[in-house]
């Protein structure tokens, strides 16, 4: 369902988001399809200045820059990774889904941001967008929303699957609100810019939990 909701996301808006393939085979098996050319930002800021990258700000920037020789794909590429990274900070935010750091999230060499297993949370997105984005956020946000029955919908179906995320009436009451079901545009608007506005309080709590991660080697 998490699939369906990017690829929903996806066709509303062109964010450049990779809902990649997934076959269920059985039982907690599966098989997912593997994004070539991708790297941790882990990865990503260690080449920028070893476990001190997780404070530099223009360490993907720089990185991106290297993987393109010409200005002009580079602007291309970094135009990638705004969309893509606000399309996946609006989708995370909605879905509430937390707990990652720069050991999984990943990012492709021409800028698109993927998702490994999970999506990356809602602050961390934030940290990692280039400024200004907040009207690029906000739009994917807004687009998202415009689909709020057909997502509460879908996520109605899964209260019987088992999964622990999903299992209780209040898990559907948080995606409503997060969704802003029965405000207004505006109102909602103004919701997910607090949002925001809350997040980007924390940049330095998410550049110390990425250099946390990078000096103890946690995956």
């Amino acid at each position: 369902t998490l699939l369906q909701m990017l690829q929903i996301h996806e066709k509303s808006l062109d964010l450049n988001l990779i809902p990649y393939g997934c076959i269920s085979t059985g039982q907690n098996i599966g098989m997912i399809e593997i994004v070539r050319n991708a790297t941790t930002i882990a990865a990503v800021q260690r080449s920028q200045g070893g476990t001190t990258g997780a404070f530099k700000n223009n360490a993907l920037f720089e990185w991106l820059k290297s993987k393109c020789p010409l200005q002009e794909i580079h602007f291309k590429t970094v135009d990638k990774f705004v969309k893509s990274c606000a399309g996946y900070c609006a989708a995370t935010y909605v879905l509430g889904i937390g707990d990652r750091h720069n050991d999984n999230i990943m990012i492709t060499e021409d800028g698109i941001h993927w998702l490994l297993v999970f999506p990356f949370f809602f602050s961390v997105c934030l940290y990692l967008l280039p400024t200004p984005t907040q009207d690029t956020c906000t739009e994917a946000y807004l687009s998202l929303r415009a689909h709020s029955r057909l997502l509460v919908t879908l996520f109605s179906l899964m209260l019987l699957t088992g999964i622990p995320e999903l299992s209780a009436a209040e898990d559907m009451r948080y995606l409503r609100v997060a969704l802003q079901e029965e405000q207004s545009e505006a109102d909602a608007r103004e919701h997910f810019l607090q949002q925001i506005s809350e997040c980007e309080k924390l940049g330095w709590t998410v550049q110390a939990n990425f250099w946390i991660h990078m000096v103890g080697g946690i995956k």
